[in-house]
């Protein structure tokens, strides 16, 4: 069901891209618009999972490292990619005191899975490899594909906008609404184009949700995952997020402010209902409901696994 709303939102999406080219520039118009929003996008396409991982100081860690929370985390992300049938992803930490995660990667053979320090020092082993799960199913699902391609589209939705003040789409006899209708289509395309992507993104995160669920096996394990990081990420800022806002879609939980309900400017489903979704399908799975872990106060680790939240020496957090 995820997928075809997918594909239908996507298909909603192009159809308003054609239908507003044509409109606005006309099929040379069109043309051009596409042609200059899927370079840009290309771009990103093949270099975005440097730069993210860049500008969150990412550290790749592997089965040698010092401290045992990180090296059970590694062992854990290798067991299920291995048992997901994914290649091994590079697996890395951020030096973050807020509990999150994310993913990236233009395809599963080129593919990082993130967990800052946060979340390693504040859940439990089992909601670990819940939210893990849920970032090696972004991959096997090549959600990070579905969002360039939706990027792609709605930039040249934005591109064809900008046109419309350039060129102006014609005369007034062959633009619907004269001059008014060509700034009604300035505005409101690329705010259109805008909700289409924020619903894509909903529904691959609830894609992921109940791929992830059955990748580690325990769907109220990443549920209770899910309370804890929203609570926590509401009380410990993310100052990273907060200058990058627009990398906000790629964590588990909004890492900026989180919101009660599934509205059109959110591009995270409420935790509420994600909750819901991941207790049914244990249901289905036959598994028994259990009582979720309070999120007043966080788990408490060995000393040793605790760094600030600005490391203070080169070779990175935890070693």
């Amino acid at each position: 069901m995820n997928h075809l709303k997918t594909f239908t939102l996507l298909a909603a999406l192009t159809a308003l891209f054609v239908g507003i080219g044509y409109l606005i520039g006309g099929a040379t118009g069109m043309l051009i618009a596409l042609v200059f929003a899927a370079g840009m996008n290309l771009f990103s396409y093949w270099n975005a999972d440097r730069i993210v991982l860049r500008m969150y100081r990412a550290q790749p860690v592997d089965e040698q490292h010092p401290n045992a929370v990180v090296r059970t985390y590694v062992a854990d992300v290798v067991q299920m990619a291995r048992a997901a049938g994914l290649p091994r992803p590079m697996i890395a930490i951020i030096p973050n005191d807020q509990p999150n995660a994310f993913a990236t990667g233009r395809n599963p053979q080129n593919a990082a899975v993130c967990a800052t320090t946060g979340l390693l020092d504040m859940l439990t082993r089992d909601e670990i490899r819940g939210v893990m799960a849920h970032e090696l199913a972004h991959v096997k699902n090549r959600d990070t594909l579905t969002m360039t391609v939706t990027a792609t589209v709605a930039g040249a939705i934005a591109a064809l906008a900008n046109f419309a003040l350039f060129f102006g789409g014609g005369d007034d006899r062959e633009r619907p609404g004269g001059i008014v209708g060509t700034l009604a289509l300035m505005i409101l395309a690329p705010m259109a184009a805008g909700l289409v992507q924020m619903a894509i993104s909903r529904t691959r995160e609830y894609e992921a949700d109940r791929v992830g669920a059955e990748i580690a096996g325990d769907p109220a394990a990443l549920a209770s995952a899910l309370q804890k990081i929203e609570a926590w990420s509401k009380r410990i800022h993310n100052p990273v997020a907060e200058r990058n806002p627009a990398s906000g879609q790629l964590f588990i939980i909004n890492p900026l402010a989180g919101r009660g309900a599934d509205n059109l400017f959110s591009t995270h489903p409420a935790t509420g209902n994600r909750v819901r979704a991941l207790m049914e399908l244990g249901t289905k799975m036959g598994l028994t409901p259990r009582a979720t872990a309070p999120v007043a106060t966080p788990i408490q680790r060995p000393a040793a696994t605790s760094v600030p939240a600005t490391p203070s020496r080169t070779a990175g957090p935890w070693g």
